[in-house]
């Protein structure tokens, strides 16, 4: 026990790799999963090697009317000091099992592998990569794959997403995460796009530039508000709250410009002009610049 609980902090628990690697854990036949061959992992300090040829694993039969969802676990065992490749059994109906991780002088340890989804009367499996990563203080992961049981301050990188994250205890929060220049002009009969609409996604804040309009579509009524050709992407998009800015017009007029939120049934993401005097066709929108807000 003393070996376990100071090479524990050596090598943080995980498969020795990146997500980029071959699925530790593939579909086998008939009811069946293969461990792929010379993948390495730590448990709790403690080596786990697949070994020099693909292994196979029994997973059991489900005739019990539901779903149910097995999952691949790399496993250590105190009562014999071994670590192995196992299938646990989840409940049907209620989604895949909790790990088992204690850190006592006897009992299991346990890291993910791969989930296992077993319909009812199946006579065949399907895989879902779940494998947790060793990494050097920073975990390498996906946005869907991220450790289910992290420590408090535990850092991962989302090689999808390139962002950083940190848990906190309660959420991942994004600690580093860059979008680069994102265009966002839509056109729209009614304006044409004098300038280009950019944003910029930076670790949780998205800061946003609108461009220039030019009134296109005919004379509009003081009292008629107008969708102008930008459309901000889901993913940048505050979850509930509306932005607004100014935006000055032809004539040393003022407007309203309305950014909407997420949380908008018909205007999600959509970038309205309200609250101006009547435009006239050729006349130009020019917004304030500098609108940011929170998306994580």
């Amino acid at each position: 026990m003393e070996f376990e609980k100071i090479a524990a902090r050596f090598s943080d628990d995980g498969v020795y790799g990146v997500p980029a690697d071959t699925q530790v854990v593939s579909a086998g036949s008939g009811l069946n999963v293969n461990i792929r061959s010379d993948v390495y992992a730590s448990v709790r300090g403690h080596a786990w090697y697949s070994g020099t040829s693909t292994v196979t694993l029994a997973v059991g039969a489900n005739a019990s009317g539901s779903t149910r969802v097995d999952r691949v676990v790399a496993r250590l065992d105190r009562s014999a000091w071994t670590v192995r490749a196992v299938v646990k059994a989840g409940t049907p109906g209620a989604g895949a099992p909790a790990l088992t991780q204690q850190t006592g002088d006897t009992g299991v340890y346990e890291i993910s592998l791969a989930l296992v989804t077993v319909l009812n009367g199946a006579s065949a499996v399907s895989v879902t990569r779940a494998e947790l990563y060793a990494g050097a203080r920073l975990r390498p992961a996906t946005s869907s794959t991220r450790n289910p049981s992290p420590m408090l301050g535990e850092l991962c990188l989302e090689m999808d997403t390139g962002r950083v994250r940190v848990w906190n205890g309660t959420a991942w929060i994004i600690v580093y995460s860059d979008s680069g220049v994102v265009g966002l002009n839509a056109p729209y009969s009614a304006w044409t796009n004098e300038v280009e609409s950019v944003l910029q996604e930076r670790s949780g804040t998205v800061h946003l530039r609108l461009g220039a309009f030019q009134r296109a579509g005919g004379t509009l009524a003081d009292t008629i508000e107008s969708r102008l050709p930008v459309i901000i992407p889901a993913a940048y998009r505050h979850p509930a709250r509306d932005q607004y800015c100014l935006a000055y017009l032809t004539g040393a007029n003022i407007g309203r410009i309305i950014i909407y939120s997420n949380a908008n049934d018909t205007r999600a993401g959509q970038v309205w002009l309200t609250n101006k005097p009547t435009i006239s066709t050729g006349h130009n929108v020019l917004p304030a610049s500098g609108v940011s807000w929170v998306v994580d």
